[in-house]
């Protein structure tokens, strides 16, 4: 059986009709380092700027149509596949994606940005292991310390740091406000949003 797409709007009438440049940001870094926290300010600040956003989360993603994946090095690489194909399908319409996955490995980073080409811009959001254990929003650490949590990210997991990221917010020294302040500069010389 073969399957041939049927021809859709061309991108550029929706990019008009939206008024904006489809694109992905794909926020990677450490668990804990401000990713989610970041993309959810993110989306209210270009959303009240009246820009059409979506934001997927590693965490909500791994509840619904990632559920199937564990964190093995394959699982993680289709949970990033799976996320960068969903990513592009709605850049490809026009809009503002969003996306704050862990990312570990500079593999899936690659993959990510092969399936989204033009359209992948890499955010490393910074923080060392020990600023984000000492944050430890969802209480991972703490069990990854405490031995519950196998292959966690930093501990025993490696986590490779970005060698040519687009944009490297430094969550140590920058605020939340401070970085969407960052990511939106980037956007502007950009030309996506205004």
């Amino acid at each position: 059986m073969h399957i041939h797409p049927h021809a859709t709007l061309p991108r550029h009438h929706k990019e008009v009709l939206l008024d904006q440049k489809g694109i992905v940001l794909w926020l990677c870094g450490l668990s804990g380092s401000g990713k989610s926290t970041i993309a959810a300010a993110l989306e209210h600040v270009l959303h009240d700027q009246g820009r059409f956003v979506i934001r997927l989360d590693g965490d909500n993603l791994r509840t619904g149509l990632n559920s199937n994946l564990g964190f093995s090095d394959d699982d993680r690489l289709e949970n990033i596949r799976r996320t960068a194909e969903v990513a592009k399908v709605m850049a490809s319409n026009g809009i503002i994606v969003l996306c704050s996955l862990i990312t570990p490995r500079g593999a899936f980073r690659d993959l990510a940005r092969g399936i989204l080409g033009e359209d992948f811009r890499e955010i490393y959001v910074k923080a060392d292991y020990a600023t984000c254990e000492s944050r430890d929003p969802k209480g991972l650490y703490a069990k990854a310390a405490a031995g519950e949590v196998a292959r966690f990210t930093g501990k025993d997991s490696v986590f490779e740091e970005p060698q040519n990221p687009d944009l490297v917010l430094d969550t140590e020294t920058l605020s939340i406000e401070d970085s969407v302040f960052e990511i939106l500069e980037y956007l502007r010389a950009q030309g996506i949003a205004g």
